[in-house]
């Protein structure tokens, strides 16, 4: 199984003992702040086996993160969505993804993950393009999509098929990146 490593990270397939940690981030209501609900213990280790799933079926996935102070603090990696977006072009698009516990927010996690990932995807996996998407007023996660280099598209946001009608949470801002352009991050927001 596919392990990636950064100066800080180890991000590595799932295991069992992770189940306990990441059903408390996801009953976390900061951390579950832009997602329709909090997950319990059986929808929080449900989510676990699809991940793990993942994992099984393409060797790769939303990996499990470690920081060597903290353990686990939750996830980030790559994801072939289960449902068709309106965005598609040619196949399944690929989207990078990321999920940290409240106690490793504001350290540069899921900004030095997410380029092991993407950089994983378009150097071994040999991905034409990778997307993230989220609720437009998610300003954590869209400043990240940011300093990774990703480019918002506009007119490829949509309304999330899996996020009921009237939900204040079905409109989601669609961010790119294509593998010709990575590596070229952004400088932080002044």
């Amino acid at each position: 199984m596919t392990v990636l490593r950064t100066p800080r990270l180890v991000l590595r397939p799932w295991r069992d003992e992770d189940r306990a940690p990441f059903a408390a981030m996801n009953a976390d209501p900061a951390v579950m702040e832009h997602f329709p609900s909090l997950l319990g213990r059986d929808e929080s280790d449900a989510m676990a086996a699809r991940i793990q799933g993942h994992f099984g079926a393409h060797g790769w996935g939303l990996f499990a993160v470690e920081a060597p102070e903290l353990g686990f603090v939750g996830f980030v990696g790559l994801n072939t969505l289960r449902w068709t977006p309106p965005f598609a072009m040619a196949g399944p698009p690929v989207e990078v993804g990321w999920r940290l516990a409240r106690a490793a927010w504001g350290r540069g996690y899921a900004v030095e993950a997410a380029r092991a990932a993407l950089a994983f995807g378009f150097e071994t996996l040999g991905l034409p393009e990778i997307v993230a998407f989220t609720v437009p007023g998610n300003v954590r996660s869209r400043r990240v999509m940011d300093r990774l280099g990703m480019v918002h598209d506009a007119a490829g946001d949509f309304d999330h098929p899996l996020i009921p009608d009237g939900s204040p949470l079905r409109r989601h801002v669609l961010y790119r990146l294509r593998a010709d352009r990575a590596g070229q991050q952004q400088p932080p927001p002044r």
